[in-house]
């Protein structure tokens, strides 16, 4: 696992192809860190990535099989990986562009964009080995119905890029994963950053109270950016967090 960050965009590699990816303790320990650094302030943007070819195997089973505490268990690092990434203020893009599995496709879709290539494919695999996607379940049925996810869940099958597509899994389906999350963070970063930290919240909140949205709308108005942003369109220029992430 590394992190690097450089121009408000931190990127976040799974480095273990030895074991492709698993989630072992010492993965979700340095996951758990690079989240750390990539919820400070100076960071607009997280990619969560991997060393090919896999993107995740899910949990480390040999680890599990030789008695090793679960990687899920002692603090849930999983689960705190999994809502940190839906909660952190960054927008944040996983970049598949080799198969997930399991646990992996939890991390992927605790993610706000999820680019795919589309030769990957998925499953999950906990019914065959005698447990349950349970932590995982959270961000999955949240983006997808129930009904969507229930072949997968119940008998483990694997599925290609474009039925995770129709399920509402991902976001993009491609052939240039790079290429389309290097398009992706270049639109964060053209947004105002309170203003697309707060259209992430709106994304994630559920059914939207209408007086809190008149609210928050009048907020973000009278706000600096807004009128930043106003002004710049106006002048015909960038505003001023472009010219910021462009230097």
């Amino acid at each position: 696992m590394h992190i690097s960050v450089e121009g408000g965009v931190a990127t976040i590699t799974l480095d273990s192809p030895t074991n492709r990816n698993a989630l072992s303790r010492q993965l979700m320990a340095e996951l758990i860190g690079a989240l750390d650094r990539a919820e400070e302030p100076d960071v607009r943007a997280v990619v969560l990535t991997h060393t090919p070819p896999v993107f995740c195997a899910g949990a480390d089973l040999k680890e599990r099989a030789s008695g090793a505490t679960d990687a899920q268990a002692a603090g849930n690092p999983m689960a705190d990986a999994i809502m940190r990434l839906g909660s952190m203020r960054a927008v944040s893009i996983a970049a598949v562009d080799g198969p997930a599995r399991a646990g992996g496709m939890g991390l992927m879709a605790a993610c706000d964009l999820v680019v795919v290539n589309s030769a990957v494919t998925f499953a999950l695999t906990e019914v065959r080995i005698g447990v349950a996607p349970a932590i995982i379940s959270v961000p999955l049925l949240a983006r997808c119905g129930w009904s969507k996810l229930a072949a997968p869940f119940l008998t483990g099958e694997v599925f290609d890029a474009h039925a995770a597509k129709d399920m509402g899994l991902i976001t993009h389906v491609t052939d240039d994963v790079a290429g389309t999350v290097a398009t992706l963070v270049k639109g964060v970063l053209a947004g105002a950053p309170n203003a697309v930290a707060a259209a992430k919240r709106l994304l994630r909140s559920g059914a939207p109270d209408m007086d809190e949205m008149i609210a928050l709308s009048a907020a973000l108005f009278d706000g600096p950016e807004a009128a930043e942003g106003m002004r710049a369109f106006a002048e015909k220029r960038p505003p001023s967090w472009a010219q910021e992430t462009a230097t």
